[in-house]
């Protein structure tokens, strides 16, 4: 009878594992699967793959049945851009390290290249030892959904994309006037649908306006006692909040500007993790185009505290939260993460430790950082 019992445990594994699946892809797709650009990638849970494909104005959920169990790298691996270009059959300068995201189901590593000259945009996989491969999408199931331009409405950029539990968030910009947008995608994810779209207008603090076209660099979804948000951060830096409960498709949303991380930077990633005491911070990381004043590197992130997030309104916009530019702390509840400095791409990989490609002298490593 054990035998018995251990196979039809492994046939409802596999079973729950396809229900959760059908529950988050509509109508999905197998096989050609071509994605023209990769301009972003994040995570759904299970598994799920969210790509930005900028040339295509779409964001794709790809199902890659790669649910766990989780394990970290083990080990940096050092001079990827060359491990990637030898296995690729091209050399460290045909290869572009586009973006990063790790798989929370498993601590697998995703990375999105482009290789040249064909600029093909191809997605690759770090396993927890270190193992480089491709990721091959033949087979796999997925959905496509168009990001809505309109009657001479181009999408420019999409910048980022994430899942909230619920729906799937992407930003960007278009040509227009109002060129800053938020889309949203619902769950389960149709294929061949068309997702919703908002322009979004923010007080960037450093200039000190409201700014219409610049668009939202990385963001998180954000469910706060008042409602669900998305947190974002912009060039120069503000940190907004947007709330996107009942937001009409269409409709324009105003962001609420909480923090000014200062002029001169443009942000890369954004996560939020718990620390040991149980206190909530978000990292902004980012790189700067002037000189450094406080740290060895041009790249370089911060952690807030949530409760600058959460603040009032009154302390927002004009009266928003400046970090001090000049040193590592101030004011309380504003701190660089010094073990960020020389990252180029970084995401969470727990409440403990983050994953970057570290710029190592010309040379960029994986591997796992500690979080403060």
């Amino acid at each position: 009878m054990k035998p018995f019992l251990l196979s039809s445990l492994a046939v409802l594994a596999l079973a729950t594992v396809s229900t959760t699946y059908a529950a988050l892809l509509d109508s999905p797709q197998k096989n050609g699967l071509k994605l023209k650009s990769i301009t972003s990638l994040g995570f759904g849970k299970e598994g799920l793959l969210l790509v930005a494909d900028t040339a295509a104005a779409s964001v794709v959920a790809i199902e890659t049945k790669d649910t766990g169990p989780f394990a970290k790298l083990s080990a940096p691996v050092q001079d990827i851009t060359s491990v990637i270009a030898g296995g690729l059959g091209t050399t460290a300068e045909n290869i572009t390290l586009v973006d990063m995201a790790v798989n929370p189901a498993s601590g697998t590593v995703y990375l999105a290249v482009q290789r040249k000259p064909d600029n093909a945009a191809l997605i690759l996989t770090v396993d927890a030892a270190g193992k480089v491969a491709p990721l091959d999408v033949s087979g796999l199931s997925y959905s496509s959904v168009t990001l809505p331009g309109g009657t001479g409405t181009k999408i420019t950029k999409i910048t980022d994309v994430a899942f909230d539990g619920e729906k799937v968030f992407a930003t960007g910009s278009s040509n227009e006037e109002f060129a800053s947008r938020i889309f949203t995608l619902p769950v389960p994810v149709k294929h061949g649908s068309t997702a919703e779209v908002f322009s979004a207008e923010t007080y960037h603090v450093a200039h000190k306006k409201w700014e219409t076209k610049a668009p939202i660099q990385s963001f998180i979804p954000y469910n706060a006692k008042d409602g669900r948000y998305i947190v974002g951060a912009f060039a120069c830096t503000p940190v907004a909040k947007f709330r996107v409960d009942d937001i009409e498709n269409g409709a324009k949303v105003k962001g609420v500007s909480m923090v000014e991380l200062g002029s001169g930077n443009r942000p890369l990633d954004l996560f939020d993790y718990t620390d040991s005491s149980g206190k909530e911070w978000v990292v902004v990381h980012t790189q700067r185009f002037k000189d450094n004043l406080f740290g060895p590197s041009k790249f370089w992130a911060a952690r807030i505290s949530m409760d600058h997030i959460n603040a009032s309104e009154d302390k927002a916009n004009e009266k928003a939260t400046w970090r001090e530019v000049k040193a590592k702390t101030g004011p309380e509840g504003i701190e660089i993460v010094d073990a960020l400095f020389g990252a180029i791409q970084v995401d969470k990989l727990d409440n403990t430790s983050a994953i970057a490609l570290k710029d190592n002298d010309g040379k960029i490593s994986l591997e796992v950082v500690a979080l403060p």
